[in-house]
């Protein structure tokens, strides 16, 4: 009975082991790439610090969670600076937030931050292990192996909300395919507070009344879709409301978005894509004195970075036909994936984040559930491309060309 107990009890850490080495093979490779953007011992690079994970957006992020939202004009504190909005309303609340609550352990807000972050990615891979059932086979492994390396990946680890928005898109993805309204309301609703672009978890739930709630009638699953869109997009009504109640004004986003950061409306994304591509990261900032091979190599990763993030969401759309034409139909689950692996690659275009869309595609880590699908001679070659392109863009992160 008691031998029966205890093998009973090693079943559910046997199960819980492959997210965490994921987690913990992701945060090696990251520290390696780290050691080798840097000459010499790397000692310029304390990647288990904080500050090795702060970028420009970062302190925004963390000023929201000490301090709350501020607009301001620029001249009224800086008399030299050019006639533009400053503050923080750029960015949404899901994440300094969760960083606030966990200060309040007395945590600093720089290290709250980054166990908020590292623990969504843990929770990202636990999520993900859950969707491919738990089980490891040479499948679901090589899928693992892909999320250790995944394009863009390198900002799970930074203090910025990408690994909480992405970890949110998988709850909504989880909660659609086990048919919970509330599991999939409430990730959207997280992933839309977490970052403008985990908006995309509500158009993906309104269209769920297609794919998903297949135990329902067609009335009850227009009313889930469509309740669950609405929930998803409290969040950006919240992020929103905050910013209105620090600054009197609903417009707050939009006005700085226009006229810091030269954004708004919709653009064309083809000539978005173009520009993103030939943006000069390296122009703007080059490190001093002799560089690694690494970093001499990764100066304009960010153009490969574009092409494997193509390639992935080609790969991870022409998953689902071949699964349609074979299997005629998908499971909600792979539906859910691949139309926000979809938008997700297309909102950073249509919303010109010529400077922030490689961060952004982080979040179609959610197609991964589509990736345990491909064929191994498919799942091999892409696990080794993302290996190469997670070393070059890491490298551009740490020598701090990238923003």
């Amino acid at each position: 009975m008691a031998q029966a107990s205890r093998a009973a009890g090693r079943g559910p850490r046997r199960r819980l082991l492959p997210p965490v080495l994921a987690w913990l093979v992701a945060n090696l490779l990251t520290w390696a790439v780290a050691r080798a953007s840097v000459a010499g011992d790397g000692s310029r690079v304390r990647y288990w610090s904080t500050g090795g994970r702060s970028r420009w957006d970062s302190a925004h992020y963390l000023s929201i969670a000490e301090t709350g939202y501020e607009m301001f004009r620029c001249r009224d504190r800086y008399p030299d600076f050019p006639d533009v909005v400053c503050g923080n309303v750029a960015w949404f609340p899901g994440y300094p937030m969760s960083v606030r609550a966990l200060s309040a352990t007395g945590l600093s807000y720089e290290l709250a931050a980054a166990v908020v972050t590292e623990a969504a990615l843990l929770g990202m891979f636990a999520v993900l292990w859950g969707l491919l059932g738990a089980r490891l086979t040479p499948a679901t492994g090589l899928t693992l192996a892909v999320g250790t390396v995944f394009p863009g990946g390198v900002y799970f680890h930074a203090l910025f909300p990408v690994s909480t928005a992405t970890l949110a898109l998988l709850v909504c993805v989880a909660g659609v395919r086990r048919g919970s309204w509330p599991v999939a309301a409430a990730g959207g609703f997280a992933s839309a507070a977490c970052h403008p672009v985990g908006a995309v978890a509500a158009g993906m739930l309104l269209l769920s009344a297609l794919f998903a709630w297949r135990a329902d009638t067609r009335p009850v699953r227009c009313a889930k879709a469509g309740s669950a869109a609405a929930v998803s997009g409290c969040g950006v009504l919240w992020a929103k409301w905050l910013m209105w109640q620090a600054t009197g004004r609903w417009d707050a986003y939009e006005t700085i978005q226009a006229s810091s950061y030269g954004q708004g409306g919709v653009h064309q994304p083809f000539g978005e894509m173009a520009a993103a591509y030939r943006f000069p990261f390296k122009d703007w900032y080059t490190p001093e004195g002799p560089l690694p091979w690494l970093v001499r190599h990764a100066l304009d990763a960010h153009r490969a970075q574009l092409w494997l993030d193509t390639a992935f969401v080609l790969l991870v759309l022409a998953t689902a036909l071949a699964l349609l034409v074979r299997r005629r139909g998908l499971d909600p689950g792979e539906w859910a994936a691949a139309v926000l692996t979809a938008a997700v690659f297309l909102v950073p275009f249509l919303a010109g984040a010529e400077m922030s869309w490689y961060r952004n595609h982080a979040q179609m880590f959610v197609g991964l559930l589509l990736v345990a699908r491909m064929p191994r001679w498919v799942q091999v070659p892409l696990l080794a491309c993302c290996a190469a392109q997670y070393a070059l863009l890491g490298a551009m992160f740490f020598a701090g060309v990238l923003v």
